[in-house]
């Protein structure tokens, strides 16, 4: 049986930068609605009919790649919520060239300009994301973290399910 629920592609971070992140999202994402660990979404809906196509780029694009510096330059207020926004040239280009190869299937969500961001609180009252967006802009230092794999999951309504994870394999800056 082909499983029909849709797969989302994030990004892997190295150990500390993922301990930051998600022990940011743990203290701010309100507790009742954080059901995944703290992530950098590069694609939200991909056709789990085209899984064994997908899992066959990500070896071929993760082979090719080597772990990637990030820099946090900031923050990104969501309405609801913030997240630290990521800039990353090499990260541009490979969600690039994974977003050229299965252009046919990108939703309008996937098709728009990629801007890399980990959300730490999102779906929280209006007044308290905006105090904590306050809170965090002004402690806010910029830093670096670092991208190391690819990691695919399947979308189950809430809590996500693990489809497969790819290590960048090339040295770093290749």
């Amino acid at each position: 049986m082909t499983d029909t629920d849709p797969l989302i592609l994030t990004l892997g971070f190295d150990e500390p930068s993922f301990r930051r992140f998600d022990t940011d999202r743990r203290r701010h994402f309100p507790s009742g609605r954080n059901m995944i660990p703290a992530h950098l979404t590069l694609f939200h809906k991909l056709p789990a009919d085209q899984l064994e196509r997908i899992k066959g780029d990500l070896r071929e694009v993760a082979g090719d790649t080597g772990a990637m510096r990030l820099s946090v330059s900031g923050l990104r207020f969501l309405g609801y919520g913030s997240a630290y926004v990521l800039r990353s040239p090499p990260l541009d280009r490979m969600r690039a060239e994974l977003a050229r190869r299965w252009a046919d299937w990108l939703t309008p969500q996937d098709a728009q300009r990629f801007q890399p961001h980990v959300t730490i609180q999102n779906k929280a009252p209006a007044a308290q994301a905006k105090a904590l967006f306050a809170e965090l802009e002004d402690a806010f230092e910029p830093f670096e973290a670092e991208g190391v794999s690819l990691r695919l999951w399947y979308y189950r309504g809430g809590p996500w399910e693990a489809a497969g994870e790819f290590p960048f394999q090339a040295a770093p800056g290749g």
